[in-house]
């Protein structure tokens, strides 16, 4: 198939582009910049040279690629997983993901594309008992941060799964780690860990739900040939409470255990709703529907050890 990959020279789209290159896809990437342009040349990737957030622009590079199916993996994430930096790139992150993300919609739209994927958030269902699966609402009442991300997932996976005129498929992902996440030992949540600067809060209770990479690129390749229209899951098989797979990951650093504070001290700090939600009250998701649909097969959790 043809495909156009707007976001792929991200944390995500770089695996992605190399698995569908390996299923003998053809590709043309979305690029601003000459210098990605042409990396990607390189790797044998058509580049579309245009900025997402220029109409024009990108419904021609669209129309001019003629694609079957879109796949959009746009984020603006910051290199450091803390509160000051994900607060501070809230903004435009929100801005590249809706209005970004809204011209890519219109321009495959208009290009006559068959088939789109967008990425998403699997994190964000209510809290309760059990897995969280596709049909779980999401959490409008959490946390500050927690609700308003909820509340922009929302808004893009309407705006697509309600054309009527292509195939829509939202992939909610689980926590991502492996090679240029946060959760790397490389990464910036393992500095944070290395130095004690990342708590268990509480009781430790909320459930992660945690994907490899290259295993996010391996699903996604899957679902632009096969899936159903709709919402996948797109997680492994082990999610954890943070007092579990926090201390492995300290372990597996060979970093000090992290430290552990009181749900009221978290409270005190700036942005403290947010983790109390992530420590003690995030839920665990199902990938149920991916297995059976997708054949996905996600690998064990790297840092736990049966």
């Amino acid at each position: 198939m043809k495909i156009f990959v707007a976001g792929g020279t991200g944390a995500i789209g770089r695996p992605l582009i190399a698995e569908l290159l390996a299923k003998g896809h053809a590709l043309v990437a979305l690029t601003r910049s000459p210098e990605k342009a042409q990396a990607l040349m390189e790797q044998g990737v058509e580049p579309a040279v245009a900025d997402v957030f220029d109409t024009d622009a990108v419904k021609a590079v669209v129309s001019r690629a003629q694609p079957e199916v879109v796949i959009e993996q746009l984020t603006a994430l910051p290199r450091t997983y803390t509160r000051e930096s994900m607060s501070a790139a809230a903004a435009f992150n929100n801005r590249i993901r809706l209005e970004g993300g809204a011209n890519v919609l219109a321009a495959a739209e208009a290009a006559g594309v068959r088939r789109y994927l967008r990425q998403s958030i699997a994190f964000w269902g209510v809290p309760g008992p059990g897995l969280a699966d596709e049909e779980t609402p999401l959490a409008f009442d959490a946390s500050p941060a927690v609700a308003a991300d909820a509340r922009v997932v929302t808004e893009l996976e309407h705006r697509l799964l309600g054309n009527t005129n292509m195939e829509g498929i939202a992939l909610r992902y689980g926590f991502l780690y492996g090679p240029r996440t946060w959760f790397n030992p490389d990464g910036d949540v393992a500095r944070q860990v290395r130095r004690q600067q990342f708590p268990i809060v509480g009781n430790g209770e909320g459930v992660w739900s945690w994907l490899h990479i290259e295993d996010a690129a391996i699903a996604t390749a899957a679902a632009a040939e096969r899936g159903n229209p709709g919402i996948y899951i797109i997680a492994n098989d082990q999610p954890l409470p943070v007092r579990e797979w926090l201390p492995a990951f300290a372990q597996w650093l060979n970093a000090p255990s992290p430290p552990q504070v009181s749900v009221e001290d978290a409270l005190k700090k700036d942005g403290g709703a947010d983790a109390v939600y992530y420590g003690t009250q995030m839920r665990g998701v199902s990938n149920a529907k991916a297995k059976r649909e997708l054949n996905f097969q996600p690998r064990p959790l790297e840092w736990i050890v049966d």
